[in-house]
């Protein structure tokens, strides 16, 4: 296994991956896409991490370092889009990915890592908690828009 963080000709593969998430498919490829890729790989606090096996990546998580002026002016980490293949699961890859996600946090001096699921099951949630997650610290509110 291999963790890394992602190449910018890997946009289509990553794509294939979150449809394992919760999406029914892939975008269409258009503008919009082009762009917003471009913004994602071109911002410096912006990390997607992938795990890779015999070249095809199968996990990522997203890890996107939001600067902040408490705590001391330092920053926090969010933690998103956590998602491995089906095939692949309950190996070591998503955690393996959550535990860079942490280094990258570590090394530009975050205060805390943060972590929202929509998942319910015991076994995602037991997940997050051995990865160090917990859920009684905070209370997460979501507005859809």
């Amino acid at each position: 296994m291999t963790v890394r963080e992602i190449k910018e000709n890997e946009l289509n593969e990553l794509l294939e991956l979150y449809i394992h998430l919760h999406e029914t498919g892939v975008p269409e490829q258009n503008e919009k896409l082009a762009k917003t890729w471009e913004t994602i790989i071109n911002d410096m606090n912006h990390h997607i991490i992938v795990a890779e096996e015999n070249g095809k990546i199968v996990s990522s998580v997203v890890c996107v370092i939001i600067p902040n002026l408490t705590r001391n002016v330092r920053p926090y980490a969010f933690i998103e889009n956590v998602v491995t293949h089906g095939d692949y699961r309950k190996q070591g890859y998503a955690t393996a990915c959550l535990n860079y996600a942490r280094e990258i946090a570590k090394r530009e001096n975050c205060y805390k890592m943060m972590l929202l699921t929509s998942a319910k099951t015991a076994d995602t949630l037991n997940f997050y908690k051995k990865a160090g997650y917990n859920c009684t610290d905070k209370t997460a509110f979501i507005q859809w828009l």
